[in-house]
């Protein structure tokens, strides 16, 4: 039987469970924003006073909206790539051990930095009533996704197979030239020195910056006609991960230009 049949006839079935999930987590998330609108807001308008107040629970709402945006883009992950036959052991693995672990952290606490923690009781929520109401998958993924066994196989097949990536990135052709590119900047222009600009704490040097903007690294999402190049914030992710490989400070780089672009823009 291949890997694919066994994902197919296990009793687990992940891209279903992953999508019931997601749509949970979406009826979740309405409920938390009407309960934190209700604390923030006074006729009808923010009050910067309630804000200030409730600044644990407005910031514990955006790190809700990531977490339940994470749950939705790994389902749809499975699912886009189940379509496209590119959905193998290595997949569902990754989107049972993440959305399993993703769900937990919502119903247990989300940990915001090493000292806060928000729970749906910190955004006026009745922690009983929303496992109760939207945890039917919560179970189901304990029980079978982000299990033991699970994330040992997981780092066995990661062993096994060393690379940039771990399984279908399920990006389009562009973005895995782009990355290609990237790797190869990378290990000729970075690796080599990257530990002696470490232990130098020296600044990146100006002709590494000078080459990657030839690259177009610091208008990757800014639209073309500032000069950009156009592309997704998914093109962001694969140039910072790959250049990252290489040195973190150089990875960083292009994400500074990114946020400036966009906030002036």
């Amino acid at each position: 039987m291949t890997v694919a049949a066994k994902i197919q006839a296990a009793s687990f079935d992940t891209i279903a469970t992953a999508a019931e999930a997601a749509s949970a987590m979406n009826a979740l998330f309405a409920e938390a924003i009407a309960a934190v609108r209700v604390r923030v807001l006074k006729d009808g308008k923010i009050d910067n006073g309630l804000l200030e107040a409730e600044q644990h629970a407005t910031h514990g709402l955006a790190w809700l909206a990531t977490y339940v945006e994470g749950i939705r883009q790994m389902a749809d992950y499975a699912s886009r790539l189940s379509a496209q036959g590119r959905y193998g052991e290595t997949e569902d693995l990754l989107v049972r051990i993440g959305v399993g672990e993703y769900l937990a952290q919502v119903f247990g606490g989300l940990p915001m930095s090493q000292g806060e923690f928000v729970r749906l009781s910190d955004l006026g929520l009745d922690q009983a009533t929303m496992l109760a109401r939207h945890g039917g998958t919560l179970g189901a993924f304990q029980r079978e996704g982000n299990t033991a066994a699970n994330r040992a196989r997981l780092v066995e097949i990661m062993r096994a197979h060393h690379g940039s990536t771990v399984g279908d990135c399920g990006l389009d052709e562009t973005l895995e030239q782009i990355r290609a590119e990237m790797k190869k900047f990378s290990d000729a222009e970075v690796v080599p020195y990257a530990h002696e600009w470490h232990l130098k704490n020296d600044y990146i040097p100006l002709e590494i910056i000078d080459k990657l903007a030839e690259l177009g690294v610091f208008g990757l999402t800014l639209p073309e006609e500032f000069g950009g190049m156009g592309l997704g914030k998914e093109s962001m992710c694969v140039v910072s991960e790959e250049l990252s490989r290489g040195y973190i400070g150089v990875g960083s780089l292009g994400t500074r230009s990114e946020i400036a672009s966009e906030l002036i823009i």
